[in-house]
């Protein structure tokens, strides 16, 4: 069996949606003929815990866990709440945050400067040490790195170099044009230096791979070296339940949802429609699973929706898939940076699988948008269009009075985990 070295920061019992593609990758990895050693810290910074996913992982799979230095119990003696400065609970994405006090500015300022690419920078040289001694007594075929954090990228350049190995760099979100870099208060030279390590890493691999059609264009435009596309998925395993219909008009959402993602104009839809349907405003619930930023909260109280709602907080995976199964509707908002446009948020897939009706809201010719489109699973709005969201709306409502609201029946197999492992494997292949 052949073996690919895996160097992941985020490894289960770490939660959340980081994690979940070299989990899956990694279960149906060894009945292709690879076994996978995966890489990843002992002490990492857990921001979700999620210990259900260990049931995943198979007994072919080695994990190999190094202590890993981190200086963020340093941020929180210095300015209290989480990393950057905030209080637990309040805000999900703080880099991008729109508290920008002057302990914001200054945490974003030590974190973007001090610690280049990120945090997790410390951690390079020792695992480079360590994965070459490693190796030597406990060879593999190929390196793949996934990141962000990009550090684990420089571990498998330096690695890479070092062994002769090939070497896949895994981006599952981009480096310099990703949503939250403008906002890292970079100085000229870090924000140079940022953009020299990202050439390196993307002349530096074997082979590039991107999860989205505008990330692969825009890295295939920076390097020589072959960038691929290969998604994120679902995993057909993880929803054999069957729809469960009740009284309620369910809107769900599942998965982080961030300050800069709130669909402000379809609260106000909603609670226009409570307002003049007795029946609709008895029936509707807002269902909030994952991590959600008290903004979020405080808009939809404030729309006069707040006895409508019901904020679960984080909860395992096949928690999360369930509710995303038993929606009437599930919402799906991008964020309000541009950058966004490029991005496909990995529960658009477990959306699509869930087979329920998919209420997007962001760049109608986004990547999110045009994949939504293509396999009919729903409609993608623009932020501000509250008459068409409110069309959709009546007409979801309707097919839910009349119960002919029915699954999507469309193929989208391709976005099976086991469908991107095959092609995974054809690529790890192909480097040999």
């Amino acid at each position: 069996m052949k073996k690919v070295l895996i160097i992941s920061y985020y490894w289960p019992p770490s939660g959340g949606s980081g994690v979940q593609r070299w989990v899956k990758f990694a279960k149906y990895l060894p009945a292709e003929g690879w076994k996978p050693v995966v890489y990843t810290p002992s002490n990492p910074e857990l921001f979700a815990v999620d210990k259900s996913l260990l049931k995943e992982i198979p007994g072919e799979v080695e994990v190999i866990k190094r202590k890993i230095v981190e200086p963020y119990a340093l941020y929180r003696k210095l300015f209290g709440g989480n990393a950057l400065g905030s209080s637990a609970g309040t805000e999900v994405n703080p880099i991008s945050g729109r508290q920008k006090n002057f302990k914001r500015k200054l945490s974003l300022f030590i974190r973007g400067n001090f610690f280049i690419p990120d945090p997790r920078c410390l951690w390079v040289r020792p695992s480079v040490r360590f994965l070459k001694r490693y190796l030597e007594k406990h060879p593999v075929d190929v390196i793949v790195s996934t990141g962000p954090p990009h550090s684990m990228h420089l571990i498998g350049l330096k690695l890479s170099k070092k062994t002769g190995l090939p070497w896949v760099a895994d981006f599952r979100d981009p480096w310099t044009k990703m949503f939250y870099f403008k906002h890292l208060e970079l100085t000229k030279w870090s924000e140079k230096r940022h953009r020299a390590l990202e050439r390196k890493v993307l002349d530096g691999a074997t082979t590039v791979v991107a999860v989205s059609p505008k990330v692969r264009e825009d890295f295939q435009a920076m390097t020589s070296t072959p960038v691929e596309l290969i998604t994120n998925g679902y995993d057909e395993s993880d929803y054999r339940e069957a729809f469960v219909a009740d009284e309620n008009f369910n809107v769900t959402h599942t998965g982080l949802f961030a300050a800069d993602g709130n669909p402000e104009t379809f609260w106000k839809v909603l609670a226009d429609k409570c307002s003049q349907d007795r029946v609709f405003n008895e029936a509707l619930r807002i269902r909030l699973v994952g991590k959600t930023d008290a903004e979020i909260v405080d808009s939809i109280r404030s729309a006069g929706l707040g006895e409508k709602l019901m904020n679960f907080g984080y909860k395992d995976h096949l928690m999360a898939v369930r509710e995303q199964r038993n929606a009437t509707v599930l919402l799906l908002p991008l964020r309000q940076e541009p950058e966004y446009e490029a991005v496909l948020p990995g529960k658009l897939f477990e959306y699509l699988a869930s087979r329920r009706p998919i209420l997007g809201i962001g760049q109608p010719d986004s990547a999110m948008a045009a994949i939504v489109a293509e396999t009919h699973a729903g409609k993608v709005f623009d932020w501000d269009d509250a008459d068409a969201i409110r069309i959709y709306v009546d007409e979801c409502w309707d097919q839910f009075k009349s119960d002919t609201l029915s699954d999507n029946e469309e193929d989208i197999s391709r976005f099976d985990r086991k469908t991107l492992t095959k092609t995974y494997v054809k690529l790890l292949e192909g480097m040999l």
